[in-house]
Parts: C-alpha cells; sequence; structure tokens
C-alpha cells in the first residue's frame, strides 16, 4: 500500500510533468509562430538582406539565407570592404575572410583566400564537407578549387589605383565608418532557427598574412539556437581579445536585451581600451524571439533590417554618440 507521502511524491512528479508538457507546448507554438527577419551590418546589407528575405519568406532555412545574402556584397565592387573590389593588402593582394554557423551549431570558415570571388560558400563547403571548421591560405584555395570556384583576379583598377595612392604615405588606416571591413548577417526563419555568417575582404592595407575577427567563431560571429546569434564589425583585434561575439550571446542567456547585450560588450572592450575614441568596434544582435539590437563605440555604425514589414535602415546607438 501507497503511503501518503508517496501519494505526495507522484502528485508533485505529475504536476511537474504537467508543467513540462505546457513548456514544452507553448515553446513548439512559438516555433510554429516564428516571423522570419533578417539583419546585417551596414548600409550595404539593405541589398544583401533583400537576396536573403527572398528565401526566408518563402519558408527557407536560415542558414540558405544568409549564404545567399552576403553573396550580394561580395561580388558588388563597389562595397569596397568585402570581396570582389575590396582593398588589398600592403602588398596589394585582396585576401578575403568569412564563416558561417548554422542552427546545429555547425559552422565552416576559410581566411586568407585569395582569388576566389565568394569565400562565404567555401567556408559553407568547408562546414558541410570536411571533418574541420577552418581552411586558411592555399590550403582553403585548393580546396575551393577541388569544388568548382574558379580563381579569378579580385583586385578592380579602383582599388589598385587607391592602394598605389596609399603606397606614396602609407598611413595606416582606422577602422571607422569609411574603412569598416564586413558584412554580418544573422536570420531567424519561419521554423524559429538561427543562422549567420560574415564575410570580409579586411582591414584596408593591412600587413599581408593578416587575419581579423570575421572568420572567427565567437569573435566574429556566434550563433546559439537557444537564445540568438550576434556578429560583430570594426577592429577585428579588438572583438578577438573579448570574444566578443559570443560575449554577446552570453549577455542575452543572462537576460539582457539584444541591444543591452551589445552595449555592455562595446563597454567591456571600452574599460579595457581606456583610450578608445580612436577605435570603433560595432555588435550587432537577434535573439530567438526576434528582437534586435546593436551598440558601437563610435556614431556612425548602422544595419539592415528586413521582415514581413518590409526593409530599413537604422543607425545603431554609441558611446561616443548623441543617442548613447
Amino acid at each position: 500500500m501507497r503511503s501518503r507521502r508517496d501519494f505526495l511524491k507522484l502528485s508533485a512528479l505529475l504536476g511537474l510533468t504537467t508543467g513540462l508538457m505546457k513548456t514544452t507546448t507553448a515553446f513548439a507554438a512559438t516555433k510554429k509562430q516564428a516571423e522570419a527577419i533578417v539583419v546585417s551590418t551596414w548600409e550595404h546589407g539593405l541589398a544583401a538582406n533583400e537576396a536573403a528575405w527572398q528565401i526566408l519568406a518563402k519558408g527557407g532555412r536560415a542558414l540558405d539565407a544568409v549564404e545567399t545574402g552576403v553573396r550580394v556584397p561580395e561580388a558588388d565592387p563597389k562595397v569596397r570592404t568585402v570581396g570582389y573590389g575590396g582593398y588589398p593588402d600592403r602588398d596589394g593582394k585582396v585576401t578575403l575572410d568569412a564563416c558561417i554557423m548554422d542552427e546545429h551549431m555547425n559552422c565552416g570558415s576559410v581566411a586568407f583566400l585569395q582569388n576566389i570571388k565568394h569565400p562565404i560558400s567555401v567556408a559553407r563547403l568547408v562546414m558541410e564537407k570536411t571533418p574541420h571548421v577552418m581552411l586558411v591560405g592555399e590550403g582553403a584555395k585548393q580546396f575551393a578549387l577541388q569544388q568548382g570556384f574558379k580563381e579569378e583576379n579580385l583586385l578592380t583598377p579602383e582599388s589598385e589605383a587607391d592602394w598605389k595612392a596609399w603606397l606614396k604615405d602609407q598611413k595606416i588606416q582606422q577602422i571607422n565608418i569609411e574603412n569598416h571591413d564586413t558584412i554580418g548577417m544573422l536570420a531567424l526563419d519561419a521554423a524559429g532557427n538561427l543562422s549567420g555568417a560574415c564575410t570580409t575582404s579586411g582591414a584596408a592595407y593591412k600587413m599581408h598574412g593578416r587575419v581579423g575577427d570575421s572568420p572567427l567563431i565567437g569573435a566574429g560571429l556566434y550563433v546559439d539556437n537557444d537564445i540568438g546569434a550576434a556578429t560583430a564589425t570594426g577592429m577585428g583585434e579588438l572583438m578577438i581579445k573579448t570574444v566578443g561575439s559570443h560575449l554577446v550571446v552570453e549577455l542575452m542567456r543572462q537576460g539582457a536585451s539584444p541591444e543591452e547585450a551589445c552595449k555592455q560588450a562595446v563597454l567591456r572592450i571600452a574599460r579595457k581600451l581606456g583610450d578608445y575614441a580612436q577605435f570603433q568596434v560595432g555588435f550587432l544582435a537577434l535573439n530567438k524571439q526576434g528582437h534586435y539590437g546593436a551598440y558601437g563605440i563610435q556614431p556612425g555604425f548602422n544595419y539592415a533590417v528586413q521582415n514581413k514589414a518590409g526593409s530599413k535602415l537604422i543607425d545603431g546607438k554609441s558611446l561616443l554618440g548623441a543617442k548613447a
């Protein structure tokens, strides 16, 4: 015969199970009701978002959306900080970095890749067709060629002319609104899943062989499908030192909104730097509920948003700006 104590234990267990079932049901309902959205860094994110939205609007996967989206600026020679036509390094070589991450924590990355127009697609194949996360340099190029990518010159006459002009005084360019070196894109699909992509030609006239944060999972991009996703722009070395995008996601895990998480990550970097006014660092975040936000050190960092309501460009708040 069961005692009253056993009965109470069983009742408590049943109550817990019922609660878990309700939570699971509510979560499932939330997933079904998810509204697709895509966000990306900088004004060139508008065109990138439009391409990504074509996939999301049809119920497509966030991973496909972010890859398709960032391929737009990668192929646009007018976007001087990403892909084809990007500013070269101090030796006149265009070197590209990119990474991609899906809802299952699968990720792929390439760094110091030359003569391949779409590093983001190479990064996805690293994720899907190799046991590795990152390939670099000549190895990344060989892999790309094996996968059917064609080798081509990425240095346009405009970028070459700018590089030759730079050679006359060789002043190191600060990474700011003119030299912001990346596009990071985050997407939430109708199934409630997150993915992200980040691609760049890196800082203008960098040392040959320099790699920034953009291809580094946790620094330039991070996705946790239970919580949210974040990407970064600006001086990559600072994001590497603080594992900045991972930090933003962890702050969201602790309850911070996307904007507040970005702000706290920026403040942490600023406190470490002391003299931070000469640098630009910006974070963009998207959480599981489709809320988004951004924050930077200096004003001028903007980001693009697209959902069923349409497309818009938003000026991010900043530590040194009037909207701080």
